[in-house]
C-alpha cells in the first residue's frame, strides 16, 4: 500500500473529503461522483464487510495500526495521512472517530430484483436526515415499509437501525428522501445501511402499484380519518405488507394516501398527539414483525 502524508489543505488529491460538513454541496456530489463517505473505523469495516471497495483512507497517524489489517486488503488503495488540525482544516470538523474512507458508491438495485429477495421490507419515503437481530419469522412472510419525503438524515440512520434490528427486508426509498450514504445516515445507523437490502423507488407514489401487483397490503401510517390502530392492522395478519410512513412535517401525501389499502394509526396517550418518525417506525416493525 502507499501512504502520502497530507502538508496542505489544498492537496487535490484529497478533493473527496473537502467540505464535509456543506450538506446542500455533499448531496449533489457524491451520487453524481459514484461515492460516498464512511466514518469512523466501524462503519468503514461494516461497508467493507458489506463488498464495497474503497478509494482511499484518509486518517491521523495514530490509527494507522488499528487498521493496518484493512489496509493489507486494499494494498491499491492510497491512504492519506494528516496531523488532526490539517484534517479538520480540510473536512470542517474535528476527526474524533479515528479514520474515514472514500467509498465506491454501488449501483442502484432493481426495485424486482429487491422483492424477488426479500422477506421483510422497509421503504423510506424521501427522508432526508442522515443522522435520525434476531426473530422468530413465520415462513414466507414479508413486511415492506415507506418513508415519504422525509428530510432529516438523522431519521433515514435510525430507521435502518431500527429495520436491521427488527429484521425488516429491505428498505425503498422514494426519490426526495435523504441520501441513505450520507454519512450522517450512514453514523446514526451504526453502519446498517449497509446490512439491509434498499434502494430508491422512482416512480412515486405510481411505484404503490407495482408493489400491489408483487402481493403487497399496503398500509400508511397516519393521524387521519377512517385510520384503524396499529393492533387492529396486526391482527389482519397480512402475509405481506407495506408500511408507509409520511415526511416529518406533513406527514403522507394526499396522492399517496389515496392509494393506500388502510391508513393505520399508533394509538397515544397524556395528550401526545404523535411520535417522531423513527420512533413510529420502530413500534410498527416491531408489532408487525
Amino acid at each position: 500500500m502507499t501512504f502520502h502524508y497530507l502538508e496542505t489543505a489544498n492537496d487535490p488529491r484529497v478533493s473527496d473529503y473537502t467540505q464535509l460538513t456543506d450538506v446542500h454541496l455533499r448531496k449533489l456530489r457524491e451520487p453524481v461522483e459514484g461515492m460516498y463517505i464512511a466514518e469512523s473505523s466501524r462503519v468503514l469495516r461494516r461497508a467493507i464487510a458489506a463488498g464495497h471497495r474503497p478509494r482511499s483512507f484518509f486518517l491521523a497517524e495514530k490509527w494507522l495500526e488499528d487498521l493496518d489489517d484493512v489496509f493489507q486488503q486494499f494494498p491499491e488503495v492510497p491512504v492519506y495521512i494528516g496531523k488532526a488540525s490539517l484534517l479538520e482544516e480540510i473536512t470542517g470538523f474535528h476527526l474524533h472517530r479515528g479514520a474515514m474512507a472514500a467509498m465506491q458508491r454501488p449501483a442502484p438495485v432493481p426495485l424486482e430484483e429487491l422483492l424477488a429477495g426479500a422477506h421483510r421490507v422497509a421503504v423510506l419515503e424521501d427522508v432526508v436526515d442522515h443522522t435520525n437481530v434476531r426473530y422468530s419469522e413465520k415462513p414466507h412472510r414479508s413486511r415492506i415499509a415507506i418513508l415519504e419525503d422525509l428530510t432529516d438524515h438523522t431519521n433515514v440512520g435510525a430507521v435502518f437501525r431500527s429495520a436491521a434490528a427488527i429484521g425488516v427486508d429491505a428498505v425503498l426509498v422514494t426519490p426526495q428522501c435523504a441520501d441513505p450514504l450520507y454519512r450522517r445516515s450512514i453514523r446514526v445507523s451504526m453502519g446498517t445501511v449497509f446490512q439491509v437490502p434498499w434502494t430508491r423507488i422512482e416512480s412515486w407514489p405510481a411505484g404503490i402499484e407495482q408493489l400491489k401487483e408483487a402481493g403487497y397490503f399496503v398500509a400508511g401510517m397516519s393521524l387521519g380519518e377512517g385510520a384503524i390502530t396499529l393492533d387492529e392492522l396486526v391482527a389482519q395478519d397480512h402475509q405481506n405488507l407495506v408500511l408507509v410512513f409520511g415526511t416529518e412535517g406533513d406527514g403522507l401525501k394526499p396522492e399517496t394516501d389515496r392509494l393506500l389499502d388502510a391508513r393505520v394509526t399508533i394509538p397515544m396517550m397524556n395528550g401526545v398527539d404523535s411520535l417522531n418518525v423513527a420512533a413510529s417506525s420502530a413500534v410498527a416493525f416491531y408489532a408487525t414483525r
